[in-house]
């Protein structure tokens, strides 16, 4: 793997140095809120802000095709306590495996000792969802033996969960009602509950919109892969056999989900930025 080259970077050093940050160069964060945890979330986009092809490929590593990228997603898990994803990111992305679905976990055995170092606890996956019906136990994610994983539902979505599973009881967080998933109170559990400190967002693109609305995000590390995508879905492209009687028409951005006017739009400092060939790596922190 190919080292890092640092543009400029005016982050927080990390609170040891450890030999794990030498390919990337210093990550630290500040200490989190009061009451919640510090959020911080990753995505990679196209040159114009496309996260995703759809179709038979459908995930970031389509639009990466870069190791190193895949490498930063672990260095990032590695300073989190837990990673927070969609159902519907879940969904996607076992339509496009061969098995019960992905886990989300550090593969990088160098990144598997440095989270062990920053004294984080078990890996842990937090899915939301406020209407989906869904059955944890067709995921691999929720066997519980590679790592913890939480849903974070509304009563109503509880409710119609548990009358299925009820053995994932203690796995689910309860938060808001009808068919929204109150965001804040949700991660003020999470850090009352289960000590989380440093939360990922990992999305989609739809769990990150409604995040940032909320004012949770506090930073976002943005890749930004060399390869022009387009809005919208051309002709050409096969649908997946799911969507062949009604195929999907507009690609996500990073941000799918009702967005902000000009007065109260969120503001972003331009933290950090490196580069490795033609891919750039950029850190913003939300000016409060």
């Amino acid at each position: 793997m190919r080292n890092f080259e640092i543009l400029f970077d005016h982050s927080e050093p990390p609170g040891a140095a450890d030999l794990a940050h030498a390919s990337y160069g210093r990550l630290g964060f500040p200490p989190p809120p009061d009451k919640r945890p510090w959020i911080y979330s990753n995505f990679v986009q196209s040159l114009d802000g496309i996260v995703s092809f759809k179709g038979l490929h459908p995930l970031g590593s389509d639009i990466s095709q870069s190791p190193e990228d895949r490498w930063l997603m672990d260095l990032l898990r590695a300073h989190a306590d837990a990673i927070l994803l969609g159902v519907n990111t879940l969904m996607e992305e076992t339509r496009v495996s061969s098995s019960r679905g992905p886990v989300y976990r550090i593969e990088d055995p160098v990144l598997r000792d440095l989270r062990l170092r920053l004294g984080r606890r078990r890996e842990t996956n937090i899915f939301v969802t406020a209407r989906r019906n869904f059955d944890p136990a067709a995921y691999r994610v929720f066997d519980g033996d590679l790592l913890h994983s939480l849903i974070v539902t509304t009563a109503e979505g509880s409710s119609r969960l548990l009358r299925k599973s009820p053995e994932f009881r203690d796995r689910v967080v309860v938060a808001g009602e009808g068919n929204q998933v109150d965001l804040s109170k949700a991660v003020e559990i999470l850090r009352a509950r289960f000590g989380i400190q440093y939360l990922l967002c990992e999305g989609g693109p739809t769990l990150y919109g409604y995040m940032s609305r909320a004012g949770l995000v506090d930073e976002k590390f943005v890749t930004v892969s060399p390869v022009e995508v387009g809005l919208f879905v051309p002709p050409e492209q096969e649908p997946p056999a799911s969507e062949k009687s009604n195929p999907l028409l507009v690609r996500p951005t990073t941000f799918t989900a009702p967005g902000f006017t000009k007065e109260n739009a969120p503001w972003w400092q331009w933290l950090s930025c490196r580069r490795i060939g033609d891919h750039q790596f950029s850190r913003y922190r939300r000016i409060r």
